[in-house]
């Protein structure tokens, strides 16, 4: 395990002058064509089988290991898409891109992977079968992953592994859970229609807004007295639009937001309580409620026995210490759950928080417009991936 950490070493400079690259011209959803390229730039001279996506901009790269002429095939994943949104990190790799950023560590991950490639690559005389390097755009909501699976990325796949970078653990930590990992991402959408008019006559309209606020407030309250709190689910309002002015009462009012659930059973519940509870409090307003919820990525689910190696894997690859369960499940979510339904695998968060913050739980977070990270850390990132390959996690 020291070689791989000495190897994985070797490339560092590399991994992150990449990241740095393609953190300074991030791409959006499912088109990232100069990722792609750079991409490829970097795996053109590795002895590696190459396919690109036809509904998306993805490499796949498999890499035949030669100590046996048989074995397993291990998927090894990064995504390589952005976030709309500007950056404000100092950074002097800054995104040049306005409306787009790096703020999820996706530049990261692929970084790393390409690292990994390369370090795989002078080894492979050290496992069998095949390693299956997947680049993947469309994270960020455009459910890249579902689209590489009908593409066939999970073909003669045996098992899976990703990292998630996060700013929020010290550099070098590794966290991880068996069972759920992270949350179902759904959508809501709700349109309160009632009857306008003037601000001051009230009593001869239908003020869709009192409803409205009724039914944010009342859907925190269904969360927390319908639902188990030992298998929980979130309700996050984060968008309300109503009215134009000052005295005029609109005809309708809207709001939207997202529900997080860390199981099937708990998810089909919420979505029939936030059905009934907006409706029955329309009606007792004279209004209607339009309820939309859109079904996104389910729960990220790891699998419990991969799960229990890769921690004693951990500690061997970098130290012992170094690993941590979580406790919970984080109420974020990926489209990396898509392939763990179908594949046993892991998805481990590896800690990068920057070398000038003491306390990582004050680092800016991902999604931050300030999101930085600890570019020393994405070593053990490159080291990781590889030791799973290694042990047949």
């Amino acid at each position: 395990m020291n070689e791989i950490l000495e190897i994985s070493n070797d490339v560092l400079d590399d991994v992150i002058s990449v990241r740095r690259e393609i953190h300074a011209h991030p791409e959006l959803n499912l088109e990232n064509p100069e990722t792609q390229k750079r991409i490829l730039e970097s795996l053109k001279d590795l002895p590696v089988e190459i396919k690109t996506g036809t509904n998306l901009t993805s490499v796949i790269a498999d890499l035949k290991g030669t100590k046996t002429s048989e074995g397993p095939t291990m998927l090894l994943r990064a995504d390589t898409d952005a976030l709309p949104m500007d950056e404000d990190s100092g950074e002097t790799f800054c995104s040049v891109e306005p409306g787009r950023a790096h703020a999820c560590g996706h530049d990261a991950h692929t970084a790393m992977l390409i690292g990994a490639a390369k370090v795989l690559s002078i080894i492979r005389d050290q496992f069998s079968g095949t390693v299956r390097f997947m680049f993947q755009p469309g994270e960020e909501g455009a459910g890249g992953a579902r689209i590489m699976i009908d593409e066939g990325v999970l073909e003669d796949v045996d098992r899976a592994f990703a990292i998630h970078v996060t700013p929020n653990l010290p550099a070098g930590f590794v966290g991880c859970r068996p069972g759920a990992m992270l949350a179902s991402t759904d959508e809501l959408k709700v349109t309160i229609t009632g009857k306008g008019g003037h601000a001051s006559t009230p009593h001869l309209c239908a003020d869709p807004i009192p409803p409205m606020a009724s039914m944010i407030t009342a859907l925190q309250t269904a969360v927390t007295r319908e639902i188990n709190a030992f298998d929980p689910a979130l309700i996050t309002i984060a968008h309300i639009e109503a009215g134009t002015t000052t005295n005029v009462i609109p005809e309708t009012a809207f709001f939207e937001g997202t529900i997080r659930c860390v199981s099937e059973n708990t998810r089909n519940q919420i979505k029939k309580s936030v059905v009934r509870v907006c409706d029955q409090i329309a009606k007792a307003h004279e209004c209607h409620a339009d309820v939309s919820i859109t079904e996104g990525y389910p729960v990220t689910f790891n699998d419990a026995r991969e799960a229990a190696r890769f921690a004693l894997l951990c500690e061997k690859t970098i130290g012992e210490g170094s690993f941590f369960e979580f406790p919970s499940p984080v109420m974020g979510g990926e489209d990396f759950s898509y392939l763990l339904q179908e594949v046993p695998g892991v998805m481990a968060f590896l800690g990068v928080c920057p070398e000038d913050i003491s306390d990582s739980l004050t680092a800016p977070p991902c999604h931050s417009n300030r999101m930085r990270i600890n570019e020393s850390a994405l070593l053990y990132g490159v080291a990781l991936h590889t030791a799973v390959v290694l042990e047949g996690v």
